[in-house]
């Protein structure tokens, strides 16, 4: 079993900074490709930036510039650094995990995610 801890959304003014972090635990052999995606209500979950675990980075347009994403690969952590936060940043923020575990005798990958945790930019 694993899990998936964010912490870190919360209000925030336009102009702004919040920093985000996803801790996972459990059951882990390792860690591939760690992200954030965000979904505001009415529409689809959206990739914001996803990070591999030698550090190569991916960023939605609409926050290139802005946001950072890095890992701590020893504490299996994930971290979102968004500054100059706009209205439209306005969403909950999932993280996500393809993680390798140890099914009997078997390495398995799967897709593990988050519960959210809202981020909110008043103008």
């Amino acid at each position: 079993q694993v899990q998936l801890v964010e912490s870190g959304g919360g209000l925030v003014q336009a102009g702004g900074s919040l920093r985000l972090s996803c801790a996972a635990s459990g059951s882990i052999f390792s860690i591939n490709a760690m992200g954030w995606y965000r979904q505001a209500p009415g529409k689809q979950r959206e990739l914001v930036a996803a990070i591999t675990s030698g550090g190569s980075t991916n960023y939605a347009d609409s926050v290139k510039g802005r946001f950072t994403i890095s890992r701590d690969n020893a504490k299996n952590t994930v971290y979102l650094q968004m500054n100059s936060l706009k209205p439209e940043d306005t969403a909950v923020y999932y993280c996500n995990a393809e993680v390798k575990v140890v099914v009997t005798t078997t390495l398995k990958e799967y897709d593990y995610w988050g519960q959210g945790t809202q981020v909110t930019v008043s103008s």
